[in-house]
């Protein structure tokens, strides 16, 4: 495992925004769907994943896990088995679905990352919901279906406008106002 002071850097940023969007209810996008909202709480570790890596991924799905669990309002998501370990996989599976992708087409692959990654947290924490006996699976089906599309929707176009920005920066293409400009070295 490559752990670098950057990933864990980048990996507690994520993280702070993950929780950020949930102490401040900004996460919430409201929507006409069962919940009201729809969540982009889970984009962190999306992003995470994608942009730096399955590890990173894992560690801001962990984040995002934990805060669901400590904050949790009902017997659902207080089970670590339903808040957690779900999320440890949101990053993973954006970044393999990135990294399958990203040869054919970035911004193509920055979108499908963005859906699938937002349907890995709807389908394995309804599914896991399920499982534990908290909801029926007609139910969860109904959710996955009008929650899950609305936030595999806003899950991509959030990945592609930041993982295109980042793409960007990364590669010299974009360059910050009022920078001063490169001043080539003087010889010894």
């Amino acid at each position: 495992m490559n752990l670098s002071t950057r990933k864990i850097v980048i990996s507690g940023l994520l993280g702070a925004i993950a929780i950020f969007l949930g102490v401040t209810r900004l996460g919430f996008i409201p929507v006409p769907n069962l919940a009201g909202s729809a969540t982009i709480m889970h984009v962190p570790a999306i992003l995470g994943g994608v942009l730096e890596g399955p590890v990173v991924g894992v560690l801001v799905g962990a984040i995002f896990g934990v805060f669901s669990f400590v904050n949790a309002t009902n017997a659902l998501f207080a089970d670590p088995l339903v808040a957690i370990l779900p999320r440890l996989f949101i990053g993973l599976i954006a970044y393999l679905v990135y990294a399958g992708i990203k040869r054919i087409n970035v911004p193509l692959a920055l979108i499908v990352s963005g859906v699938v990654g937002s349907l890995t947290n709807t389908g394995l924490v309804l599914g896991m919901a399920v499982i534990r006996k908290y909801i029926p699976a007609g139910v969860a089906w109904g959710i996955a279906i009008t929650n899950g599309i609305a936030e595999a929707v806003v899950a991509a176009i959030i990945t592609l406008a930041i993982g295109m920005a980042v793409l960007k920066m990364r590669s010299g293409a974009v360059e910050a106002k009022g920078s001063a400009p490169k001043v080539p070295e003087k010889p010894e």
